[in-house]
């Protein structure tokens, strides 16, 4: 697996040499003589399980809906609060497909009552997995509503055994790289030969997702990935591993539900990797989902290759952990946390369009719930027409010392990943999907008359055309105020 594997690690520009214990007294003096006190980091982590204690449920992330009734390993919201002794922020990954704003800002308001933290100062994305219950309707898939009125009291748990296991730590972060298992899903097609959708508001489609191997009609991929192995790791002053955060932009590897797919499994891995297991308090990892809106696993220029979810993990907690070993860590480092609300305008069918689609529904599907691309569209095409206008967005940004975090709600592309980082004043800059909302794919404008998957119009792609530079402008934005953080 290491012959595949290309790894590199970059170190954070402002990073410094631990202070030694013996020299922590006289440090200590020093600043005593001076008349400053000591600055102090604290960290604290938690991964709660959220696994559903009533079987079966309801599984989305396909075409059509499915069910579960059984699982095949735990699904957690990991829990990660941090604190420079001015600020105090949260970061969560959950194990789930899709989260919605409302579900999301109930587990805020819930964690800031239990904890006193502001909810403005919480980052909560999903992972990503498609094999975890169904918290929102999506495409065919209707919303498992006992298990969403559930979830976010839990996260809420999460995040406030998180605060109470705050202690003093030291932080540091790298870049590792993984290329083995991320490739543009994109590709351009010759003309006549792209699927098509005719509810998709497109026509005469040249861009297709996963094509098929070896595919004579695939030109070209359609965008650029990101091999990106970023992590955040924490220690404690004496260093023993508290928590990672890590960061990779491939889509879900395939596992069997219930699963948290790859990203469960490299939890597991790098807490045996960072020989973490069974440390009271116990270590928590944490992968979060980077911009993989066009990017999974699967090479189709070539003939498919073998794979799974456990191999997957096994490589990108190997690069993460290659990159782990080159962090100097850092007994204090500022944080800073800035959110932003984005207006959005809505895509919506005309009047014809709709009618058409109703009439459809009528005749093909009826009363029943819809199972084809054409039936699950024409669905689409009716649930948008009884859409708002507009769409408000939560975009999000971190400071953690030299690293910066942007966090969007949306499916974002490889391309716009790749952008943001080079852009922004924080180097590095790691980009985490699905935060704090899921408000649909985010193709840049350009791709739109290609058609394609990402681009039909669904609840889960609907944000206006111009809505990716909008939204990589304004967090590119917040990124220069967070960095001006001291």
């Amino acid at each position: 697996m290491q012959d595949h594997l290309t790894r590199r690690a970059f170190l954070g520009t402002t990073a410094t040499a631990a202070v030694a214990p013996w020299a922590t007294t006289r440090l200590e003096a020093a600043e005593a003589v001076a008349g400053e006190p000591k600055k102090s980091f604290r960290a604290g982590a938690f991964a709660i399980d959220i696994t559903p204690r009533e079987l079966p449920v309801i599984v989305n992330g396909g075409v059509a809906e499915r069910t579960a009734d059984q699982v095949v390993d735990p699904l957690h919201a990991r829990c990660l609060v941090l604190d420079d002794g001015a600020t105090q922020l949260a970061i969560v990954a959950v194990d789930s497909c899709l989260i919605p704003r409302v579900l999301l800002d109930d587990a805020k308001q819930q964690a800031a009552s239990a904890t006193g933290m502001a909810a403005e100062r919480m980052l909560i994305s999903a992972t990503h997995t498609h094999s975890a219950p169904s918290v929102i309707a999506c495409l065919g898939s209707d919303c498992d509503e006992r298990y969403a009125a559930w979830l976010p009291g839990r996260i809420a748990e999460g995040i406030r055994l998180a605060q109470e296991n705050l202690a003093p730590a030291r932080v540091g972060w790298a870049v590792g790289e993984d290329r083995k298992n991320v490739f543009c899903r994109r590709f351009r097609m010759k003309p006549s030969t792209a699927l098509t959708n005719p509810f998709s508001g497109t026509r005469d489609d040249l861009a297709q997702m996963n094509p098929g191997y070896e595919n004579a009609n695939a030109i070209e991929p359609l965008g650029p990935v990101d091999p990106a192995v970023t992590v955040l790791s924490i220690q404690s002053p004496a260093g023993r591993p508290i928590a990672l955060l890590a960061n990779y932009s491939t889509h879900y590897a395939g596992s069997p539900a219930l699963s948290a797919d790859y990203f469960g499994v490299f939890c597991k891995r790098m807490a045996q990797r960072l020989g973490a297991e069974g440390s009271d308090p116990p270590f928590m990892a944490m992968l979060t989902n980077g911009t993989s809106g066009d990017a999974n696993c699967c090479d189709f220029r070539h003939a498919r290759r073998p794979f799974d979810y456990l191999s997957v993990a096994e490589d990108v907690s190997l690069a993460a952990w290659e990159a782990c070993k080159q962090i100097d860590y850092h007994d204090w480092t500022p944080l800073g946390m800035q959110e932003r609300r984005l207006t959005l305008a809505v895509r919506k069918p005309v009047a014809k369009e709709v009618a058409r689609a109703k009439q459809y529904l009528a005749t093909e599907v009826q009363q029943r719930k819809p199972r084809t691309w054409t039936e699950v569209y024409a669905r689409e095409t009716v649930l948008l027409s009884q859409m708002a206008p507009t769409r408000e967005l939560k975009l999000q940004a971190i400071r953690i010392g030299g690293l910066g975090i942007a966090a969007m709600p949306c499916e974002v592309y490889g391309v716009t990943g790749l952008r943001i980082r080079r852009g922004s004043p924080l180097k590095p800059t790691l980009n985490i999907s699905l935060a704090n909302g899921c408000e649909g794919y985010l193709p840049p404008p350009e791709q739109f008359p290609l058609g394609g998957y990402t681009t039909w119009r669904a609840r889960s792609s609907c944000l206006e055309v111009e809505a990716e530079p909008k939204i990589a402008a304004a967090v590119l934005d917040l990124l220069e105020q967070v960095a001006g953080t001291t």
